[in-house]
């Protein structure tokens, strides 16, 4: 099937269109710009930079993808930004490239949701089934992992990482890390206890629940040091999978401290 081109988009000569791509009037694509098959970019959409855009994705009007990113540092060096497959980007959403000081590239991953006036900046990963609700934003080289949920107006502090099913809630300033599975709220963020309707709906067991909920009051219980009741939960929890993406995620290095319940909570 051909392309479904509008007469009033300006398209360089050198991009790369796969096929069955629609592009509406007064969107500028720029001439390292790939788009794969299937996608759709709707009018007024500006798509420059080193940008690969996968297939069957949908770029909703005054998105702009690509441009230089906002680093005082930057000085015109080759940068990527790199977007996956099935994602739905609203009106106004800004993604940026990498950076000579970070990784050199943004990556977004597959089935995303990124609602109105988002922002992914430079040196960003940011992986599958995502949904950043209207007007969050994450700083410079954040990690975003599978399944996270940003509240509406949340802000994610650079060099934070994010876990895996972990819940932001609205108007929620993040500076610090967040272990998987949990939800944080409050405007300073503070752990809150699992994100037990993510879990739910992903079909978690009861009996997986059951345990999340003990390792985490295990991590932060108010005896001993925080060191000893990790170790507590690798001995314990040393063959479980599930577990496993706690541990994985407290094993690797870290620019941030992680982010805790206040002491009521668990």
């Amino acid at each position: 099937m051909s392309n479904d081109i509008h007469d009033a988009a300006i398209i360089h000569k050198d991009a790369k269109i796969e096929e069955n791509v629609k592009i509406g009037a007064y969107s500028i694509i720029g001439p390292n710009v790939n788009i794969g098959k299937g996608s759709i970019i709707h009018s007024h959409v500006v798509i420059d930079g080193y940008t690969s855009i996968g297939k069957d994705n949908i770029v909703y009007p005054f998105s702009v993808l690509g441009a230089t990113p906002q680093h005082t540092k930057y000085k015109g060096e080759k940068s990527e930004l790199i977007i996956g497959n099935n994602n739905i980007i609203r009106e106004h959403v800004t993604m940026h490239p990498g950076t000579e000081v970070g990784i050199k590239k943004t990556k977004v991953g597959n089935n995303g949701l990124f609602m109105v006036g988002c922002h992914v900046a430079h040196d960003c990963i940011v992986g599958d089934n995502v949904v950043f609700v209207n007007n969050s934003v994450i700083g410079g080289h954040v990690e975003i992992s599978d399944f996270v949920y940003l509240g509406g107006h949340s802000a994610i502090h650079q060099f934070c990482r994010i876990g895996k099913h972990a819940i932001i809630g609205a108007g929620t300033t993040i500076d610090g890390d967040i272990i998987p599975f949990s939800s944080v709220v409050g405007s300073r963020g503070f752990l809150s206890g699992l994100n037990l309707v993510g879990l739910k709906r992903r079909n978690f067991s009861k009996e997986d629940i059951r345990m999340l909920r003990n390792v985490y009051r295990l991590l932060f219980a108010p005896e001993g040091t925080f060191l000893e009741r990790l170790s507590e939960v690798k001995e314990t929890y040393k063959d479980n999978l599930l577990i496993s993406e706690i541990l994985i995620f407290l094993d690797k290095n870290s620019n941030r401290q992680l982010v805790q319940p206040k002491m009521d909570r668990f």
